[in-house]
């Protein structure tokens, strides 16, 4: 059964993507992510010019899958390699060379060790990827030119309105109580 949420417009009948605050310095973006944690917010995300040592701790959020997708990929790209070598060497096309066995191990390293990394790679990329929902061609925080300051020299939280928690006018109050600044409806899908 789908949950039935409450899409929220603007007055110019634009749907509401989320409410998003500014912070002055990394400590205060840091405890007021603590706090919009505690509060049970699912849906948000910190934006910053750079990492911030314990952010994701602060954010509640989970461990990736990411590792084991990789490590997946090369235990395929490495099983795959043994495999191939073998059946092609000593299976498929057996030849002696200078009188060693069709189907010798040490050979088989270069190769092995080059398909694990490029199964490894190519698992990681895409795999983050997907993780991630990008491409993502367009975003609606793009729009907003106080945004664009967070490559530069700001901090900011933006909670979305696909949160279960979601109200934009006690959202905004909660922001403003933890001390964001310029604090705006993003308008978008």
């Amino acid at each position: 059964m789908a949950k039935n949420r409450k899409v929220y417009v603007t007055e110019s009948g634009e749907p509401v993507y989320g409410v998003i605050a500014e912070f002055a310095t990394p400590a205060d973006v840091y405890h007021a992510a603590e706090k919009v944690r505690d509060a049970g917010y699912t849906k948000w995300d910190v934006y910053a010019p750079f990492p911030i040592h314990g952010i994701d701790e602060a954010m509640g959020q989970k461990r990736t899958v990411l590792p084991l997708i990789s490590a997946a990929a090369a235990g395929a790209g490495v099983l795959g390699a043994i495999l191939m070598q073998w059946w092609m060497s000593g299976v498929d096309y057996p030849i002696v060379v200078q009188g060693k066995p069709y189907a010798p191990w040490e050979p088989f390293v270069p190769i092995t060790f080059e398909l694990g990394v490029l199964f490894t790679a190519f698992a990681t990329l895409i795999g983050m990827l997907a993780l991630n929902g990008l491409p993502r061609h367009h975003h609606p925080l793009l729009k907003k030119e106080r945004f664009l300051a967070v490559s530069d020299d700001a901090f900011a939280i933006c909670i979305e309105s696909g949160d279960d928690k979601f109200d934009p006018d006690q959202t905004r109050s909660m922001l403003e109580r933890l001390g964001g600044k310029h604090i705006d409806l993003v308008e978008g899908d």
